[in-house]
Formats: C-alpha cells, sequence, structure tokens
C-alpha cells in the first residue's frame, strides 16, 4: 500500500538498513537459499507484466490505473526488493525474507510506491519506451544484463539486480567481508544509491508514476529526508 506520510523524494521509496553482525561466508550459498524466491519471482514477473498490460489500457481509457492491480505490482517491486537486500543488489541482511507480497515493517528492507490519484493518457504511449530509453542505459550499466533482457524481450526479468556494476561491488563488498568481517560502508551506500534509482526507473517505465526519475543518485539507506538508520558504524560481520 502506499504511504500518505510525508511527500517523498520520489513516489517510489527504497529503505535497506544493515543488520550485523553479518556471517562470513553465508552469501557465497544464498544463491541456493534464494531458489524458493527465485522460483516465485518468476512467476509474479509473469504476473507483473500482464498486469501492467491491462493497467496500460485502463490508464489510456481511463486515465487511472487500477487500485488492486497497483497494489500487486507494489507487492512484486517490495518483494524483489527484499530478496536482492538479503542477497547479491545488497548482502544486507541474512534475515531470511518473507513469502509475501505485503509490506513487513519488521524487514530491514522497505519498498512503497505512492498510488497516484491520476495519469497522463498520453504519457502512457511513450514514456515507456521512448522517454524512458536514457535511463534504460543507465539501468544497464548498474544492473547489466538482467534489465536489457527485461526491457528487450516481452517482460521476462525477475528485476534481481544482481549484475552488472552492482553485481560486482557486491561481490567485491563480500570478499571484504569474508576478511575483515564487515561490508565496506562506502561501497553499501552507492549501491544502495543504484538499487533506489533502477527501482524508479521500473516503476516509471511500467507505468506507476508520472514523475520522471531524476539523474541523481541518492545513496544511503535511508531516502533523503528520511530519518537515519540506527546503526552508521557499518554492517559487521558475526565470527566466524
Amino acid at each position: 500500500m502506499s504511504s500518505d506520510a510525508a511527500a517523498p523524494v520520489y513516489p517510489l521509496t527504497i529503505d535497506g538498513d544493515p543488520t550485523p553482525p553479518l556471517n562470513r561466508w553465508l552469501w557465497i550459498v544464498k544463491w541456493a537459499l534464494m531458489i524458493p524466491h527465485y522460483i516465485v519471482l518468476g512467476l509474479l514477473w509473469i504476473a507483473y507484466a500482464v498486469v501492467t498490460f491491462i493497467a496500460f489500457w485502463a490508464i489510456l481509457i481511463t486515465g487511472r490505473y487500477p487500485r488492486g492491480l497497483f497494489d500487486f505490482n507494489v507487492g512484486v517491486l517490495r518483494w524483489t526488493w527484499r530478496v536482492g537486500f538479503y542477497s547479491y543488489s545488497a548482502l544486507g541482511t541474512d534475515r531470511y525474507p518473507p513469502f509475501a507480497l505485503r509490506d513487513d515493517p519488521e524487514y530491514p528492507a522497505r519498498l512503497d510506491v505512492v498510488y497516484p490519484a491520476s495519469l497522463s493518457r498520453g504519457l502512457v504511449l511513450v514514456k515507456w519506451w521512448l522517454l524512458a530509453i536514457p535511463q534504460y542505459i543507465v539501468v544497464a550499466i548498474f544492473a547489466g544484463g538482467g534489465w536489457t533482457e527485461w526491457s528487450g524481450a516481452g517482460n521476462t526479468w525477475t528485476a534481481v539486480t544482481s549484475g552488472g556494476l552492482i553485481g560486482f561491488l557486491v561481490f567485491i563488498s563480500g570478499i571484504v567481508l569474508l576478511f575483515t568481517g564487515r561490508l565496506p560502508q562506502a561501497i553499501f551506500d552507492f549501491v544502495l544509491g543504484m538499487n533506489r534509482w533502477v527501482f524508479r526507473v521500473v516503476a516509471y517505465a511500467t507505468l506507476m508514476t508520472d514523475a520522471y526519475p531524476p539523474f541523481r543518485l541518492d545513496m544511503g539507506s535511508r531516502e533523503p529526508g528520511d530519518a537515519p538508520a540506527a546503526a552508521d558504524t557499518g554492517p559487521e560481520a558475526a565470527p566466524a
């Protein structure tokens, strides 16, 4: 569900609070632990594509995104972000993500999208391909082949941003974690900023907002203007 609190910097908001201690070795096998989530997300993203197609016509005719469909797609994005934060989009927590579309205030990774009262009938025809082209180029650098596959092969991407620059830097963070027991804070903050950018573009390209994603990295665990995370000393590892 969308929040009616203070207006966010962008209609899609992402938070990801690191939860030390982190196990030094667990990140190496998280790909296997995530297999059940990947299977479910594959199905959910097929549904996401179908819902977006239906929403396209609803917006074109009525100027509104049907609320039930909107909430479902927000749930898919939310689930995807929790999986990415646990695994190879951030390595920010060792708490296993829940199998749920709804918001979980207790989980350290959260995502929300403000429900739009109305959407432009004209923009819906061009924003997802023409207007978003510069954003696709940036996101392809951040997220790698996963985004390229989604945008060019019929909405098949699962949106777990684990390739590209994000994947490379998260791998470096994993190596540092393995040997030092800590995730490097500067890399973690930078990775969160890239993830934030990617998901903003996803929301825009899949018709959930008319607000064009800013060409700006909002780095750190919290959205600009949010309260600071409880821990600001960097994610630490559990004893090996």
